[in-house]
């Protein structure tokens, strides 16, 4: 089932919008937390968004941008804004198509399969999942990136690789044995120094970011990962 995740702060229209999306079974997720939209996004993880402008805090068009920095998610502007401008506008901030309120739900319905067919149709480009997300720690996985409130630092294979390992157990003891493993690859070798090195290397790093005292040393076992950002 197609999950479709609607940014729309006008109660009614969200309803209307939810209700008519469901009927044709695909999954509507709607919005909570409107100054926190980017996390919303990636705990829904969505086929398609449809996106209005006018929004609480921060305008449709920032929304689509940081959607844009994470995912290639196809993005439908859904705006009561008619002016070509806004248009142009919605299309190089990333977004696929742009719908004029008032609309007819069937057009709203149309443009949901025709965008959802050509991106994940039979002869569309799978794609992998391309960041994750732990209590606003960004993990960017093909860049090799990390982001905590704004604040990006980029890794080292080998950091990134030993953080990603740790968050994805958080809070539990992850042994060296299973690191060493994860760390290994078949151009250099992986030794208890080398892990040790990359330990410390990666809480420097997460310093750099904001975050301090989150991987414990666990002695004669491994590493623990602890949620100390907020």
């Amino acid at each position: 089932m197609y999950r479709i995740f609607i940014i729309e702060d006008d109660k009614k229209m969200e309803s209307l919008m939810k209700d008519r999306i469901e009927k044709y079974e695909y999954q509507a997720i709607t919005v909570k937390d409107y100054s926190n939209i980017k996390s919303e996004f990636l705990k829904a993880d969505p086929h398609l968004v449809l996106m209005d402008i006018n929004l609480p805090n921060f305008d449709g068009f920032f929304w689509c941008r940081e959607i844009r920095a994470i995912s290639k998610v196809p993005i439908i502007f859904v705006s009561a804004r008619f002016s070509d401008m806004e248009q142009v506008m919605a299309i190089e901030h990333g977004g696929d198509d742009y719908i004029i309120k008032p609309f007819s739900f069937d057009l709203l319905i149309a443009k949901i399969k025709g965008v959802l067919r050509r991106t994940y149709g039979e002869y569309a480009q799978k794609q992998s999942k391309e960041v994750t997300e732990v209590n606003g720690l960004y993990l960017y996985i093909k860049q090799n990136i990390v982001e905590w409130k704004d604040k990006k630092v980029e890794l080292s294979k080998k950091e990134f690789a030993l953080l990603y390992s740790l968050i994805n157990n958080l809070n539990e003891i992850v042994p060296r044995e299973k690191l060493l493993e994860d760390l290994w690859d078949d151009v250099e070798f992986v030794d208890d120094n080398t892990l040790s090195v990359n330990v410390t290397r990666l809480r420097k790093r997460l310093e750099d970011i904001g975050i301090y005292n989150a991987i414990e040393t666990k002695r004669g076992q491994g590493y623990k990962m602890i949620k100390t950002w907020e």
